[in-house]
């Protein structure tokens, strides 16, 4: 029942958007036609100041992950196009160039390598922790988000090709081709939950079966997930001013937790069981537990401007925040 129901979603998906992108003079009205893919807000200017410690970094710092086997940050920056590894305090240790810009990151695991996916190279590059050693492997058109799952796996979300890339041991060994429009990505073991922004959709997939297994609608125009640890998805809905939670395997909404402020960057502590979601309309990041059935809010904190990307420190609880706008990082010890 499950297959069916993710075939039938998914050829309804791909009919409406090719209606949707026809050139032609007829079909339907244009002001029907879906909106493009969501996108942070244009943060206004501050009016209080950031909580915690702000420190200088480098231009449109966008895309950040802390590891705490190695106890670094990394995050990826441009002019040029470099991901910087740096310590809990925000000194930079250590440059390593990349081919493309990148804003999002993942670990592979603890201890790395970090997954950078390099957009405007066709790139995933793989990044060793802390020397900086890298592996580079062409993936698909303008890649997004990357993310290992538990079979050792990586899936590449190709946002501007429509496809996803599974490279295995530093070569692309599938291509999946049923997406619009893929954005974030997160893994539950072997499942692998994929926002399509394009769609507006959560699909999951068996990656190492090769197969599709869900999709559900998800929200008014989602853009990245994150997964929590107890076998759940968190999306956030950043049009919809929300972020929703689904159970993983099956696939199925449980929840939907109204947060205004276009909520775009989002990170788990896990041993905080704690969301940690950027609001770039209103500068702020909010702390969301993730230890009971529902979503409730434990903290608020205003943020630098444009805060496209959050951080945390597992081992401290220390939350990391990024200005796309300044270069600057927030460090906030909540």
């Amino acid at each position: 029942m499950r297959r069916r129901r993710a075939t039938a979603v998914l050829l309804f998906t791909l009919l409406t958007g090719l209606a949707g992108c026809s050139g032609g003079d007829e079909g339907g009205d244009p002001a029907e036609e879906q909106p493009a893919a969501a996108e942070p807000a244009d943060s206004p200017e501050l009016t209080v100041d950031p909580a915690g410690t702000v420190v200088p970094l480098d231009p449109d710092a966008e895309g950040m992950s802390f590891d705490p086997v190695t106890e670094l940050l990394a995050v990826a920056v441009r002019d040029p196009n470099r991901l910087l590894l740096v310590d809990r305090d925000g000194t930079t240790v250590h440059e390593v160039p990349l081919p493309g810009h990148a804003r999002h990151l993942q670990l592979a695991g603890p201890g790395g390598p970090v997954l950078v996916p390099a957009e405007d190279s066709n790139t995933l590059v793989q990044v060793a922790l802390p020397g900086g050693e890298v592996t580079e492997t062409e993936v698909g058109d303008y890649p997004h988000d990357a993310v290992q799952l538990a079979g050792g796996q990586v899936l590449v979300a190709d946002e501007m090709g429509g496809t996803l890339s599974v490279v295995t041991d530093g070569e692309v060994t599938q291509t999946f081709d049923s997406q619009t429009q893929p954005g974030g990505v997160a893994g539950v073991g072997d499942v692998a939950g994929v926002v399509d922004v394009g769609a507006y959709t959560l699909t999951t997939y068996d990656v190492a079966a090769g197969e599709l297994v869900e999709v559900l609608d998800a929200g008014a125009g989602p853009t990245h997930l994150v997964a929590d640890g107890q076998e759940r998805f968190l999306v956030a809905d950043t049009r919809g001013d929300a972020v929703l939670t689904f159970a993983a395997d099956p696939l199925q909404q449980t929840g939907s937790f109204p947060l205004e402020g276009t909520p775009y960057g989002l990170a788990v502590d896990p041993t905080a069981q704690v969301l940690w979601v950027t609001l770039t309309a209103t500068n702020e990041v909010v702390g969301l537990s993730t230890a009971g059935p529902e979503l409730t809010e434990v903290a608020r904190f205003p943020t630098v401007r444009q805060p496209n990307t959050v951080a945390v420190d597992p081992i401290t609880g220390r939350v990391f925040v990024g200005s796309r706008a300044t270069g600057e990082l927030q460090l906030i010890d909540p």
